[in-house]
Order: structure tokens, then sequence, then C-alpha cells
């Protein structure tokens, strides 16, 4: 199994959390041991935590999962947006008590989609269980900004990408790293099998970041009593 999770202390024997890859892009559903995993190295930690994250999203029940066990954590929630946290990743930084966000980072918010297979029937029925999954989605943003649930539905139509200063202004972060003047403490160095490093190209990165930046539950096509079943897991 490969994780997109890295748990670590820093130099000041604080909590970290780093999500820097793409969340649950090839085991979380079905796969009953990396929920277990994830929740296990949680609870092994008291007290406050830091969530880095630059990551592209992924499987938004992952994200759901992690969202709603960050939030159930009893200490203090900052989450960090050193980067990008885009579609699902955006979902897990709704879920800080206090969400910073750096004043180069970035937010995106968009539709979920899927792949399925099956008749008219089942098409039809892909479309109602995408709708309900972007409801549940909505709750989390609209937990955490206040917005109209139409504004927010109206951005993620649009998919909608935020620079730091419009984040702030919408409330979907608390805050912009570094605006205070006080030099704000780099984050150490995970794992770098979960570091991603990039460099600059705009064809292979928009290609690159077309494959990664979805919602989406699924990598393959599955039946729609699969995506059923999926959409029970959500929870906000």
């Amino acid at each position: 199994m490969n994780k997109f999770w890295n748990f670590a202390r820093n130099d000041s024997g604080e909590s970290e959390l780093f999500l820097y890859s793409s969340i649950g892009e090839e085991t979380w559903y079905g796969d009953e041991v990396t929920p277990k995993m994830f929740r296990n190295e949680l609870s092994k930690i008291s007290g406050d935590i830091t969530v880095w994250i630059n990551s592209p999203g992924g499987d938004v029940f992952a994200a759901s999962q992690i969202y709603t066990m960050l939030k159930n954590h009893a200490g203090k929630i900052t989450v960090k947006i050193d980067g990008i946290a885009a579609s699902a990743a955006s979902v897990v930084a709704m879920a800080g008590d206090e969400t910073l966000i750096a004043p180069t980072g970035m937010l995106m918010l968009h539709n979920p989609s899927t792949v399925a297979f099956g008749n008219k029937a089942d098409m039809e029925q892909a479309i109602v269980f995408l709708d309900e999954v972007k409801e549940s989605i909505i709750n989390a943003y609209e937990t955490k900004s206040g917005l109209s649930r139409a504004k927010i539905a109206k951005m993620m139509d649009e998919e909608t990408w935020l620079n730091a200063r419009k984040a702030k202004s919408l409330g979907l972060v608390d805050g912009i790293l570094f605006s205070s003047g006080e030099k704000e403490e780099t984050p150490a160095e995970p794992d770098t099998e979960n570091h991603i490093e990039m460099s600059w190209s705009p064809i292979r990165t928009g290609q690159s970041f077309m494959k990664k930046v979805s919602a989406s539950a699924v990598r393959q096509g599955v039946p729609v009593e699969q995506l059923r079943k999926r959409l029970d897991l959500l929870k906000y």
C-alpha cells in the first residue's frame, strides 16, 4: 500500500500531518486496512495537530473520512495550505479549527465526477448520485465559511480557483500565513516517498494536473450500485 499521508513531530515536539500527494488515489474505499491505519495513527496523538496540505485532490470518500476524523479529534486542528488544496483536498482543509494559507497558495472547488457503466437507468442514477455527493461536499464548505449553498454550488459549477486573499475574503480560510509579520515555522521534511517534487512545464503540468484534480470517487468504471454504497459513507 502506498500511503498518501505522513504523521511526524517537528523540532518543538509538536504533532504534524502532511498531505503532500493525491488523496486515496490507489487505496481507501474497499480497503478496510487503510482508513483503520489512518485512524490508529491519529488516535496515538493527543493534543493539537498542524495539518500541512499540498495536494491536487483525489478520492472524495477518503477526504470525507479524514475530514470527519480530524473534526472529531480532541485537540485543535490547524490546517496550513502551503501549496495547493484542490478538489477533495479542499474538503480536508475545511476541517481546520483554524485554516491558514500561504500567500502563494491556491484553493480550488469543483463538482464531483465519476465513471460508471450500465444502462440508461443506471446512468440516470449516477447523476442522482453525483448530485448527492455535491450536496455533501457543500456541507463542509458551508460549515466553514457561512456562505450560502447557492453561492458555493455556483462556484463548484464554474470550477473556481481562489488565491489566498480571495479564499480569506470568502471565509474558506481564516488567515494568510506570514501576514502577522512573524516568521512562520518551516515544516519538517516528510518522507521522500510522500513528497511531490514540482517542476514547471505548462503542457506536462496541465496534463498531469487534469488527471489528478478530480473529486471523483473512483478512477475506473464501477456499477451504479457500488456508487450508492459509497454515497452512504459520506457523513458530515
